[in-house]
């Protein structure tokens, strides 16, 4: 996925889980964090980051923060990025475990969840809830940052529906490179992770990717090794 105008700033403090202020050509600005996670390990005081430019006078900020360095590489925390990465790679084939698929559709509801994205191949029908990766300890990608009550209910509500004959699949789409594998994060949620390793019990495929993260793209790049314990 391709962002519009981006410029380049420096992290002056997080406000809140939704304003951050920062430094763009000398001038301290309020800008949206497109992102309601901790981030604690990347917004950081004075942490170069990436925001993209709006000019829609409806908003209350100019700008969006979108990426954050650590370690000399971008990580992007755009939390709407990685559906439509994922969109991206389904519909043009590039996610090996699918092919070419028949259609895609974004936001399908099923039960009481609504997944991110609904495919057809043949006479299979699919869904496949994405997750966005931003947190990385020791070249280790965790998910999640923080406690996911809503992330625990679509890992079950994907467990129903695989009992029903869709094919159902989890993917972590982890925003940087440089990580060798992916793994839940149990000390931050044990539900969520229980929910997890009983959705793989159950038949749901539980993927990660890694990205190529650029200043005003990213793309869903290579499949990460999944260690469920």
């Amino acid at each position: 996925m391709k962002y519009g105008k981006i410029v380049q700033g420096r992290l002056e403090s997080k406000v809140n889980r939704f304003i951050a202020e920062v430094y763009i050509d000398g001038i301290k600005e309020q800008v949206h964090i497109k992102n309601t996670g901790r981030l604690t390990e990347l917004l950081l005081k004075d942490a170069e980051v990436l925001l993209e430019w709006s000019d829609n006078p409806k908003r209350k900020t100019q700008y969006s923060l979108i990426a954050a360095e650590k370690n000399g590489q971008w990580v992007n925390i755009d939390s709407q990025a990685p559906n439509a990465v994922a969109y991206e790679a389904l519909r043009t084939g590039k996610l090996a475990e699918f092919g070419v698929v028949d259609s895609v559709k974004r936001e399908v509801t099923f039960g009481d969840s609504r997944f991110d994205l609904y495919y057809k191949k043949d006479v299979e029908k699919g869904f496949i809830e994405v997750k966005g990766v931003t947190l990385e300890k020791n070249g280790i990608a965790l998910f999640p940052d923080a406690p996911t009550v809503r992330g625990k209910k679509h890992v079950l509500e994907l467990v129903k529906a695989a009992q029903e004959g869709y094919k159902c699949s989890i993917l972590f789409v982890v925003q940087m490179k440089g990580c060798s594998k992916f793994v839940h994060n149990k000390e931050m949620d044990p539900a969520f992770t229980e929910a997890l390793l009983d959705a793989a019990r159950n038949g749901v495929q539980i993927l990660a990717y890694d990205t190529i993260v650029k200043k005003d793209e990213l793309q869903l790049d290579q499949p990460l090794q999944v260690c469920l314990t």
